[in-house]
């Protein structure tokens, strides 16, 4: 694991139902990415699919399994760069049931998946079934990585549950509507600061279907300080470097043996339920 690595957020803005502009859009814009060194580049939620279908049949047609040829072509741009991504789309699961599904992908093939599991009444939302895989972190070459998407964020419980498990880096595909401006000002650098670690926050721009994207993705340091922000509005890829060894560090010395906090074993979970 290196000691400093570059990572992106890919802003841009997909098209509802067009696999094929979408995926060839993902695979230009991680080749510039990767052209500009960085090893870890985040897209937005439904990235390969879009999100407001207006039905549950609309969006089972568009959603592939997990090896299905989305995927597959991603993989293969992974592979080429020798880079990791992560790729928000909807996944057809058993019993044609659709997930909005966060795929970690690394050089060599998926690495790991997560289905959303806080879902709003919006866009595909309210079709798509609520997601079970849990909280899990993925150690990589890059750092322990865990995944949310979007809503996901206004649950502490689940950033915290992705820091308990080790994570140095928290990504988190979005697809913020005018309105969600809170999430880059405030819940983003909340959920980083508290559990120090990084979060990789990355949105769409444009309109689809009545809803307009206020783009402003982020990358966010463990001291809840902005590493990089892009525009409201544009396709723009981010840049930060980070170190991970920054994340574990949970021990905040303001000054040493006089004030000094931790977010992590200065808990006390026996009271809070």
């Amino acid at each position: 694991m290196s000691a400093t690595i570059t990572v992106a957020a890919a802003q841009f803005e997909p098209h509802l139902g067009d696999v094929t502009y979408n995926v060839a859009r993902m695979q230009s814009l991680l080749n510039e990415a990767a052209r500009a060194g960085a090893a870890l580049t985040v897209f937005p939620e439904c990235a390969v699919t879009g999100y407001n279908f207006a039905t549950l049949d609309d969006a089972r047609a568009i959603a592939e399994p997990l090896e299905g040829p989305s995927i597959t072509a991603l993989a293969q741009s992974c592979h080429a760069a020798g880079v990791h991504c992560i790729a928000g789309t909807l996944r057809l699961g058993d019993g044609n049931a659709v997930y909005n599904t966060a795929v970690l992908i690394g050089p060599y093939g998926v690495i790991g998946t997560y289905d959303k599991a806080h879902l709003p009444l919006c866009g595909v939302d309210k079709y798509a079934a609520r997601g079970d895989t849990g909280f899990r972190v993925y150690d990589t070459p890059l750092g322990r990585i865990g995944m949310l998407i979007c809503y996901d964020l206004r649950f502490p419980e689940a950033s915290r549950a992705l820091a308990l498990r080790g994570a140095d880096i928290i990504a988190l595909p979005t697809n913020w509507p005018t309105g969600a401006e809170t999430a880059p000002e405030f819940m983003a650098r909340a959920r980083a600061f508290e559990n120090r670690v990084f979060v990789i926050a990355c949105n769409r721009v444009g309109d689809e279907r009545g809803a307009t994207y206020i783009g402003r993705s982020c990358i966010v340091a463990p001291s809840g300080r902005h590493l990089a922000d892009a525009s409201p509005v544009g396709e723009q890829i981010i840049y930060a470097g980070i170190a991970v060894a920054d994340a574990r560090q949970k021990r905040l010395v303001v000054s040493p043996g006089e004030f000094e906090m931790d977010f992590i074993n200065d808990r006390r979970p026996e009271l809070y339920l």
